[in-house]
């Protein structure tokens, strides 16, 4: 496919940031918009770049102005942490919900309607098994997790309304950093597990918890999909390459897909396989769920393959390893550790 431009909103956090780099790499052109509230500088660096906020008009007029040729949008931008929320509900309601929802409506105004959207499989409902596809029941269970269900309703309402077409894709559990390490987790204190468990290792922190015990799955820890973030960038990059085609497909204009590896993976499944690869025990401890925890769900990942002839490549220990060496080179790219 001929170069396109996509602008990615949040593209200097981990994961859109990964996704920036992907679309580089592949040819063609990631304009990203960050208000640097927690993102990085560093990882603009290569790419067209504009710090604003994404509810400001005048910002998205000037970007459409300059680069009139963008094909596509993909949304990043977003609070992720979960116990965060719990604490800070307006906070993650209007950054989250209500910029979006200015977003949406000046892109569809200003003639760029598509659309790729980073949710989230937090917001499924408990199901027997776990394994959960797009038409399984929702129940998000946080104020994070609401926010990305909230978006969702938007978006497949504002479809039905006006010009703007959506693809969201329902990301499950990232690990993992830029192949090149030009990104990665980037948090001074990461909430996910991995960059737990990598600090953990690097000495930062002194133990690693096991939040949650006595979930009703096969070893009593949360069930999770750990998708590498380079499988996730690959996935957006299909996205915005066959977004007409995937719209043509369906006869949709909304359109759902899960991003995971469909395979369930429990976190003390994930402590053995993080042990393996380091080569060492590292410390931990069993510890309560945190507020907002579930027990979790995998993916089934059907829909990604049929729609976007995407599936995940890079397995558990490749994320690890990545997640390694990238605490190692943490310092010298983003000048602290």
């Amino acid at each position: 496919m001929v170069g396109m431009k996509v602008l990615v909103t949040g593209g200097a956090g981990y994961i859109g940031s990964t996704i920036a780099n992907a679309l580089k790499d592949a040819g063609h052109t990631a304009v990203i918009l960050d208000s640097l509230v927690t993102g990085p500088r560093v990882f603009t660096q290569g790419h067209i770049f504009y710090q604003g906020d994404i509810a400001d008009r005048g910002t998205l007029e000037r970007i459409f102005r300059e680069h009139p040729d963008i094909h596509s949008t993909i949304h990043c931008a977003a609070l992720i942490v979960v116990p965060e929320s719990v604490e800070k509900p307006y906070l993650y309601y209007r950054e989250n919900v209500c910029k979006s929802l200015e977003l949406f409506k000046n892109l569809e105004e200003l003639g760029y309607p598509r659309v790729v959207f980073s949710s989230s499989a937090s917001i499924y409902d408990a199901v027997p098994g776990f394994k959960v596809t797009e038409d399984s029941p929702l129940k998000p269970a946080s104020p994070y997790a609401r926010t990305k269900y909230m978006m969702e309703m938007v978006l497949e309402d504002l479809s039905r309304a006006t010009r703007l077409r959506a693809i969201a894709l329902r990301y499950f559990n990232p690990i993992g950093a830029d192949p090149l390490y030009r990104s990665g987790i980037h948090v001074r204190e990461p909430s996910h597990v991995l960059g737990k468990m990598v600090d953990v290792a690097l000495g930062k922190l002194p133990e690693f918890q096991i939040t949650g015990v006595d979930w009703p799955t096969r070893d009593g820890s949360g069930i999770r999909d750990y998708i590498h973030v380079w499988d996730l960038a690959m996935a957006h990059l299909k996205a915005v390459e066959q977004f007409d085609q995937v719209m043509e497909k369906t006869g949709q204009t909304y359109v759902v897909i899960n991003l995971g590896t469909g395979n369930g993976v429990t976190v003390k499944e994930l402590v053995a396989a993080f042990e393996r690869v380091y080569g060492r025990e590292i410390p931990k401890r069993e510890a309560p769920p945190r507020p907002g925890d579930v027990a979790g769900a995998y993916a089934n990942a059907e829909r990604a393959w049929e729609l976007l002839h995407w599936k995940a490549e890079r397995s558990i220990d490749e994320g690890i390893a990545s997640a390694l060496e990238w605490g190692k080179r943490r310092k010298a790219v983003l000048g602290y550790a």
